[in-house]
């Protein structure tokens, strides 16, 4: 798993309640039971209030970590708030899109992994804050008309989105209030509650997202070189940037290319697989300043996230096998965090992070065993679960995968695309409704409930 043992263990169902799910053939395999392949899941009724709490200090010389209890509430929540994507090894990243409903669009910003930015020593232990006056050029504010020359047509638009920071450059979403909050056990991992897998056509896929444009905010593609809206990084604070001590380990730092070591400026993911147990973290461009995301660990570099309870995302990867054997050996992953995890402490100790107490994480893909090839998809948090069904491995070419939070029906989909699907830089709302929709494919629906 993609959490240490101290935040919890790997969630499986038990035989009962597999064959709940209607799955008379289910089995167990490493400890884990799997259904049958599918092509979509929906997590349904995804509308809980809750607390968890939230990481407000940290303190290296002592290794003491402060927080209090943050409540949430709403379609989604805890993940309704920024989000960080996560893939590790072996997986090669071909493509990722990010997209909001509206018809509004960022600017197009191709960062070359070339480009000129500061280098600093490699062993220098502060963040830093890399910003060309191109950089500070490009930047637009909502409302702006933007220009651009997209596949060689020149296009205007309003620009309705702000980088995921709130209606300002500083802004903080404010959370509603809500009812008292949930009581969390922290001496046990989030229980698996009531589910029903159902067959698709009963996902209700629902949609007033059938009559939305979802334009398309940043994008990366592995082969072309290009990428806008994001910055990646991995878990080598003190290689360049970031930071590295004896208490916390390290913070994230800017990836380097390959994305096996920290790096002093941000940089583009090489067209290559991530070895095994290598994972590299992805964010939108805009940098936390001024506390604009909470408390984040000092010295680290931070970025927000993708926020909104309402977003699509497209990937293309694939996950070939290797052989290799040992702690997250042959186990690739790609999954979602409450973006607080990384910003403050994704691995090491519990109290200093949120997630054992709830904030959230959704695994998307995730292999469970050395060399297996079947990906299981599971929601952790104050109320969790997951389908016993599983998605087949793309092996030996890339899988298309789209993945909706859908806020208007407090629902979270992901959908297997066609080889040929384009992440294009508009998508119709009807295109996104069928993404949510599955009633022509073999899919699973699993109810969350509190």
């Amino acid at each position: 798993m993609h959490l240490p043992v101290a935040f919890g263990i790997v969630l499986s169902a038990s035989i009962s309640s597999v064959a709940a799910q209607g799955c008379p053939n289910a089995f167990n395999l490493a400890g884990n039971w799997y259904c049958s392949a599918v092509k979509s899941m929906a997590f349904t009724d995804f509308n809980f209030a809750g607390i968890y709490n939230e990481i407000t200090g940290m303190d290296s010389s002592t290794g003491t970590c402060t927080s209090t209890p943050k409540q949430y509430s709403g379609p989604l929540a805890p993940l309704n708030g920024e989000v960080s994507w996560h893939f590790r090894g072996p997986l090669a990243l071909k493509q990722f899109a990010f997209y909001t409903p509206g018809s509004g669009s960022s600017q197009k910003r191709e960062v070359k992994s070339n480009f000129h930015r500061r280098r600093h020593d490699h062993h220098h232990l502060h963040s830093r804050s890399y910003e060309t006056s191109e950089t500070q050029e490009q930047k637009r504010a909502v409302g702006d008309v933007v220009t651009a020359t997209i596949n060689g047509q020149v296009v205007q638009w309003v620009n309705t989105w702000d980088g995921g920071a709130g209606s300002g450059s500083d802004a903080v979403a404010v959370p509603p209030a809500i009812p008292a909050a949930i009581e969390v056990d922290e001496n046990s991992h989030p229980s698996i509650r009531s589910r029903v897998d159902s067959p698709a056509e009963t996902a209700g896929a629902s949609a007033s997202t059938s009559g939305t444009s979802w334009s398309r905010q940043a994008y990366y593609n592995a082969q072309s070189g290009e990428s806008y809206g994001l910055t990646f990084l991995n878990h080598n604070g003190g290689q360049g940037s970031g930071v590295f001590d004896h208490v916390f380990g390290n913070s994230l730092s800017y990836a380097s290319s390959d994305g096996c070591s920290g790096s002093s400026y941000p940089q583009i993911l090489e067209d290559k697989m991530l070895p095994d147990n290598t994972e590299i973290v992805i964010m939108t461009d805009k940098e936390c300043t001024d506390g604009s995301c909470g408390t984040v660990r000092p010295g680290t570099v931070a970025f927000h996230g993708f926020d909104g309870a309402s977003k699509v995302f497209l990937v293309e990867f694939s996950m070939p096998m290797t052989g290799k054997r040992g702690f997250n050996m042959d186990m690739p992953a790609a999954w979602i965090l409450n973006a607080q995890i990384p910003r403050t402490l994704q691995y090491g100790k519990p109290e200093c992070s949120c997630w054992k107490s709830g904030c959230g994480e959704w695994d998307i893909h995730e292999i469970l065993d050395s060399g297996n090839t079947r990906g299981k998809s599971t929601i952790h948090g104050n109320v969790s679960g997951g389908s016993s069904h599983f998605f087949d491995r793309p092996v030996d070419k890339t899988m298309k995968m789209a993945i909706v939070f859908n806020g208007d029906s407090s629902s979270g989909h992901i959908k297997v695309l066609p080889d040929d699907m384009n992440f294009d830089t508009v998508l119709d709302g009807a295109t996104v409704s069928g993404f949510c929709s599955e009633s022509s494919e073999i899919g699973s629906v699993f109810r969350l409930a509190s």
